[in-house]
């Protein structure tokens, strides 16, 4: 039996990934901020594919969350899954705030580094004393990370940061057996950021237009990749950047 933790997975990629892991066999423990019911419809799809799972409130916005959360893990474990170790994390939770730079204030500045780069560095390092040895963790970043668009500047800096937070990780973390590695989608039909790339039909069109494929991504895409990313056949894949954008702005 292996078990994943989720952030943010109660909608989008989050609730993507735990589904996508669930049909390949894998407990999930996935955490919420405010909607209980998003979680709870995603803990009874994932028992529906006949694997156990849990829903953990959780504000990544502040780490004075981040100990009480560990230990509500603890107790989930025992309680839910009968052991006190689980095997992979994925640090997905955030938030989208689009701003020019000028405009950009601290309060946001603060708030998108505590959600994106504050809560993934510190997270992880309350789980890893009961994640299993030969672990999976994996970030996730963005393909603004790698190319740049107007409004988006301490967003894609910060998800530049996971990047490299990700293979500092990956070093550390090699003596446990332990793989880190960083998912950085490109533009995601979701309600992420005010849904803006779903429901925006001329963004949509912009964007599927500069991608070979010709679309834009779905919660699927990615979802898929992170099940397969924590399988045994991705076990000498480590410290890296892999980018699920259908190849936008190559």
């Amino acid at each position: 039996m292996k078990i994943a933790i989720v952030t943010g997975g109660s909608r989008g990629l989050g609730k993507s990934s735990a589904l996508a892991m669930a049909a390949k066999g894998i407990d999930v423990i996935l955490t919420y901020n405010t909607k209980k019911d998003e979680a709870d419809q995603v803990v009874a799809q994932i028992e529906n594919l006949g694997r156990k799972a849990a829903a953990l409130q959780l504000d990544v916005a502040d780490s004075k969350n981040f100990a009480p959360f560990a230990e509500n893990v603890k107790a989930t474990l025992k309680n839910k899954f009968g052991t006190d170790r689980f095997d992979y994390l994925i640090n997905n939770a955030g938030i989208g705030i689009n701003a020019p730079f000028m405009e950009f204030t601290e309060e946001q500045f603060d708030q998108l580094t505590n959600i994106h780069y504050k809560a993934p560095f510190f997270i992880s390092q309350k789980l890893l004393p009961i994640m299993n040895d030969g672990g999976r963790i994996i970030n996730f970043s963005s393909g603004l990370a790698r190319f740049s668009m107007p409004g988006y500047s301490v967003y894609g800096s910060l998800k530049a940061a996971v990047e490299g937070l990700t293979r500092y990780m990956a070093k550390e973390l090699g003596p446990r057996k332990i793989t880190v590695n960083v998912v950085a989608p490109g533009p995601i039909a979701t309600d992420f950021g005010g849904a803006r790339v779903r429901d925006d039909k001329t963004l949509n069109a912009a964007m599927a237009a500069q991608t070979p494929l010709g679309r834009v991504g779905e919660a699927d895409d990615i979802g898929k990749l992170v099940a397969s990313m924590v399988q045994d056949d991705m076990g000498w894949v480590n410290g890296q950047r892999i980018e699920a954008s259908g190849g936008i702005l190559i």
